[in-house]
């Protein structure tokens, strides 16, 4: 169970009657402008997140090998896609978890990451076989 989704609203309502008891209807007003400060820092850099990977083909990443370095566990999905700067090409069925997310580079090398719940839990780089060196031969 996430707790998050329980325990952010539990804690600004025992900030606002903090305020209350402390301060009456000033520190009430004071907590809940914070309040919704901090709401609207977190749309807006969704929302500039988004702008950005709008811009870009749906999978595509600049450097997959980079992106693969970057990645640890319980990362959300929308700061991979802050990292990416774009949407992951959705490779397992909506709205089921986990959901799997695919970027490829120009190289056709690829990372696939598995979040669930929104984390991330695990991911797996894959490279393409170099055709130039399993044809390679030494000179006798």
């Amino acid at each position: 169970m996430n707790f998050q989704k329980i325990l952010v609203p539990i804690l600004g309502v025992l900030l606002i009657a903090a305020a209350w008891r402390g301060y009456g209807w000033g520190g009430v007003a004071l907590v809940a402008g914070g309040i919704v400060m901090w709401v609207l820092l977190h749309f807006n850099r969704m929302m500039t997140t988004l702008k950005r990977a709008a811009d870009r083909p749906v999978g595509y990443v600049d450097s997959a090998v980079m992106l693969n370095a970057k990645l640890r566990p319980g990362v959300n999905l929308l700061h991979v896609v802050a990292m990416t700067r774009s949407l992951g090409k959705l490779m397992s069925p909506k709205d089921e978890q986990p959901e799997i997310y695919r970027w490829t580079d120009g190289g056709e090398s690829s990372v696939t990451c598995e979040f669930k719940s929104g984390k991330l839990v695990k991911w797996e780089m894959v490279r393409p076989a170099d055709p130039a060196a399993a044809g390679e031969t030494t000179a006798p």
